[in-house]
């Protein structure tokens, strides 16, 4: 205070005292002309619900803007394995224990110091016995993940605060350096104002105070979002580059994620029909035991009768492929399996297909109560599937073949209600669904009994396929994964082709920029 003063021109102080005075004299001597009449109090009153109003309507528009922040908070990407799901509940938990106050907007240092943090917190979920796990990042990533994030942050910054984009970071600076004089010079008027007309300079203080808290309030939400929408940007990228769905080169990332896979290309060039088939397709897993109707399903869910021999040649292959096209449906291969009492499966080759599966159908004979063998098999599917954490678990359903065997066998009338109490025949396969459910572990709504004999086919293309169209979407999500996984390992192996071959380029022209450099 002392050092404004001094620095202050007396003249130019008394030439502003002059400039004023005029406009105070008038507001004293209103105030006087108030009290005289009698009616200073009613304009307290006055003055009072005013400002109560604006105060108010000040606090209902910083909660408006709350809430229309929150609106555009970033989101949990669907597609990400079960393992990224609990990897951003620690990112929220970091962005909602983020405060202004600990991380000044005017001190740049913040930008560094907050994404380092929320970058630690992603790779120690990911790395959680590296004593530094954010030293895990590539520098090409690292740069990637900030890269995605400011120009995100950017769009919701230029979108949603006004005048940002006028406002210059030296304009802001400015502004933070002035504001302790600005102060200061304020203080001096405040002293001043009290000397003069100490009623006025109560109520401003008053209204001061009021609109300091409510402007306050929503710079303070303002900044709060700012920092958690930076949090959550910079720990979104770094989960998808953990979960393998970001690819370092760009123009890797500008291509068509659902094109072919390695597998799937290998697969189609065993089938004639490779042409009809361009981008990558969705693949079904048959699975279940022998002679439970198996290839059956496959002929019914084709339409028409469909061996092995007839699409594929070499019929001595475990797994064997075939194209499925039906209108609703992606483009698929489905795929029949040895039966997992058979002597040819394999368990290691059936946990491979599976990771390599987007939906499996598992058929179980209504007739064959002992179903120990299945569910062993099943259950050492579901403990291999619990262990890739990077891929969502591809839907399976159950379907029940052979329900025209059961008691009554020889009432066939289809269809069925499976509510109907009176029907006996409806009752044993309501039974055999419930059973299979039961000793399967799966839920009964994934369940569907069919009948796959040649002249009695029922129940496939209504509810079979109603149930495999429904999970359609989810199968894409899996295939999503999978494509992205596929798709990093071969980015891998191109990106080191390419530094080699740019390694070997610079060693073979060393020698010649040496020669030049020592000729100079």
């Amino acid at each position: 205070m002392k050092t404004l003063l001094q620095r202050t021109d007396p003249l130019r102080v008394f030439a502003l005292i002059l400039l004023g005075l005029p406009t105070l004299t008038v507001f004293g001597l209103g105030m006087l002309w108030l009290w005289q009449t009698g009616n200073l109090l009613y304009w307290v009153i006055a003055m009072a619900v005013f400002s109560a109003l604006s105060y108010g309507l000040q606090y209902w528009q910083a909660k408006r803007d709350r809430q229309m922040l929150d609106e555009i908070v970033t989101e949990p990407n669907p597609d990400w394995p079960p393992k990224a799901e609990a990897v951003w509940q620690q990112v929220e938990k970091l962005a909602d224990t983020c405060e202004p106050e600990d991380w000044p907007i005017e001190d740049s240092s913040w930008i560094l110091g907050l994404g380092r943090r929320a970058l630690d917190t992603v790779s120690h979920c990911y790395y959680p016995q590296a004593e530094k796990p954010f030293l895990e990042l590539t520098v090409p990533h690292t740069l990637l993940i900030i890269e995605q994030a400011s120009r995100d942050l950017r769009k919701d910054v230029t979108e949603n605060i006004p005048f940002s984009d006028r406002l210059t970071i030296g304009d802001l600076l400015r502004l933070h350096r002035w504001k302790a004089k600005a102060e200061q010079a304020y203080n001096v008027y405040r002293a001043g104002r009290v000397l003069i007309n100490p009623v006025n300079a109560l109520f401003s203080e008053i209204w001061r105070h009021l609109q300091e808290r409510s402007f306050g309030l929503a710079r303070s939400e303002l900044h709060r979002w700012f920092l958690r929408a930076y949090i959550r940007k910079v720990g979104y990228y770094a989960i998808d580059l953990y979960s393998g769905r970001q690819p370092v080169a760009l123009e890797e990332a500008s291509k068509q994620v659902a094109e072919r896979t390695p597998i799937s290309h290998a697969d189609l060039s065993k089938i004639e029909q490779t042409a009809v088939v361009p981008a990558e397709p969705l693949r079904i897993l048959v699975l279940g035991r022998t002679n439970a109707g198996k290839s059956s399903m496959i002929n019914a869910l084709f339409g028409k009768l469909t061996t092995a021999a007839d699409v594929l040649p070499d019929t001595t292959q475990t797994i064997t492929p075939f194209v499925l096209q039906r209108e609703g449906l992606t483009q698929a291969l489905i795929f029949d399996s040895p039966g997992c009492d058979s002597t040819r499966f394999n368990e290691r080759q059936i946990h491979a297909a599976a990771l390599d599966a987007d939906l499996i159908l598992w058929v179980s004979p209504a007739n064959r109560p002992d179903r120990q063998t299945e569910r062993h098999c099943l259950d050492a599917l579901r403990v291999f599937q619990s262990t890739q954490l990077n891929r969502r678990l591809p839907p399976m359903l159950v379907v029940v073949s052979h329900i025209d065997l059961l008691r009554p066998t020889s009432a066939w009338q289809p269809p069925y209600d499976l509510s109907n109490q009176q029907d006996v025949k409806a009752i044993s396969i309501r039974a055999a669904v419930q059973a299979v459910a039961n000793d399967l572990a799966v839920p009964i709504e994934q369940v569907i009994p069919v009948c796959l004999k040649e002249g009695r086919i029922y129940n496939v293309n209504d509810a079979l396929w109603a149930a495999i169209l429904h999970h359609q979407d989810a199968a894409l999500r899996v295939r999503l994964l999978r494509c992205l996984d596929a798709k990093k390992r071969t980015e891998d192996w191109v990106l080191l082709r390419r530094q080699l071959i740019s390694t070997g380029r610079f060693l073979w022209n060393l020698p010649d920029k040496l020669g030049k450099r020592s000729g100079e």
